[in-house]
């Protein structure tokens, strides 16, 4: 994943927590992990677009995941100018 999103967006930051743990006993879960994701993207390529077209931007990088082992993502994607009006 780490790949495909650094190749794909160029991000000046980006945490890929596993937060499998936390849903055990739900649909989807993998007790092996790698199955419930959060992402946080910070990237210039998210400049202009909407909250669902940067999700679809990240899905589109992630669609083979998405399709077999990962069930879920949590996400955040900002741009620099965005993540600085957070801190």
């Amino acid at each position: 994943m780490r790949k495909k999103l650094e190749d794909g967006l160029a991000p000046s930051r980006l945490d890929i927590i596993d937060e499998s743990h936390r849903h055990a006993g739900h649909a989807g879960h993998n007790p092996q992990g790698e199955s419930h994701f959060r992402l946080e993207i910070v990237s210039e390529a998210f400049a202009g677009k909407s909250r669902v077209e940067r999700h679809r931007m990240v899905n589109a990088l992630l669609a083979e995941e998405l399709a077999g082992r990962v069930h879920a993502l949590a996400l955040t994607t900002l741009t620099r100018d965005e993540e600085g009006r957070r801190l």
